[in-house]
């Protein structure tokens, strides 16, 4: 006998309801399903089991003493189901206390304090466990299993939509910054050409902005001459902050560095946007922990495009 294919848990969740119940009508109700499909399903788990479970009196179904014994089966074979997929969940961490959040470090600034605060608010016994790292390291880690759901700039990355749910947050101009004590003309568009002979700090590659910094260099026609290269944009700034070299950075990380390095809008060919956004897999939608946070993202969003809106 095929069991996998002759019996489901469909018709094993009717059946139960039906010996619950006692008739058809009423079984058909408690599933929201039609009395046709009730009858249906009784009818074809019978042929399956290969032996009489029912016999007709008048309109009704009486249940013989075989169906009372699959009850008892049944009743164990779905609550060890229920257990198996429990404990199913808790080996993958779905659903449990705990949920591993990736970020690139510029969000770290505003972004993820803000989700993090409504998502204790929204679920104050959930542990959230932070990583920081590259788009690319982020992507893989999300991939692997390793992380739950990262926040990373859909821009430089092709994310598998048939594999992952999306939710974008905002859009980051990027900008040049060059130390304090460089001469500029501040009241122009930043052309990089006029930049040729700058020394330059950059992010290594799989970092959100590479890509950007990259294209845009292309653009203006040469090799920027690159000092180092870092591995977080913290150590990048602090270098473009001790006069080592000009940078392109994201506008979200100008509050903290306003001050003390010059920011210079991009001129026209060279202007560009990270899309930030909340990665996490298809399979974990319905993961309450993720809900929360999505719903948390779309708050923030929204809060965002009101700050805007004239």
């Amino acid at each position: 006998m095929d069991i996998a294919s002759d019996i489901t848990f469909r018709k094993l969740t009717i059946f139960m309801t039906f010996m619950e119940k006692g008739n058809i009508a009423r079984t058909a109700e408690a599933l929201e399903i039609s009395g046709v499909s009730v009858h249906r399903a009784l009818h074809t788990l019978e042929e399956s089991v290969r032996c009489p479970l029912f016999v007709h009196k008048g309109r009704n179904l009486l249940a013989l003493p075989a169906a009372w014994t699959l009850l008892e089966y049944c009743q164990e074979v779905t609550q060890l189901m229920a257990r198996g997929l429990e404990e199913t969940r808790k080996t993958a961490g779905v659903g449990q206390g705990r949920l591993r959040v990736g970020t690139l470090y510029s969000l770290t600034l505003e972004t993820v304090p803000r989700l993090l605060m409504g998502m204790k608010l929204r679920r104050p016994e959930l542990e959230i466990n932070l990583t920081m790292g590259s788009n690319d390291m982020l992507l893989q880690k999300l991939e692997d299993g390793e992380l739950d759901a990262i926040l990373i700039s859909l821009s430089d990355n092709q994310v598998d939509l048939a594999q992952f749910e999306v939710l974008p947050l905002f859009h980051d101009d990027i900008f040049l910054a060059a130390p304090a004590c460089a001469t500029l003309n501040t009241g122009e568009l930043a052309d990089l050409r006029d930049y040729r002979q700058q020394k330059f700090v950059s992010l290594a590659e799989g970092f959100a902005t590479y890509a950007g910094f990259q294209e845009a260099f292309h653009i203006a026609g040469f090799e920027p001459e690159i000092v180092t290269r870092v591995n977080d944009i913290f150590s990048m700034l602090s270098l473009v902050q001790a006069g080592v070299g000009f940078t392109l950075m994201p506008g979200r990380m100008k509050k903290v560095y306003e001050s003390s390095v010059q920011l210079l809008k991009l001129a026209e060919p060279y202007q560009m946007q990270q899309q930030i956004g909340i990665v996490f897999a298809r399979s974990r939608e319905h993961d309450p922990n993720l809900l929360a946070l999505a719903a948390e993202g779309r708050m923030y969003a929204r809060s965002l495009e009101q700050n805007v809106t004239p």
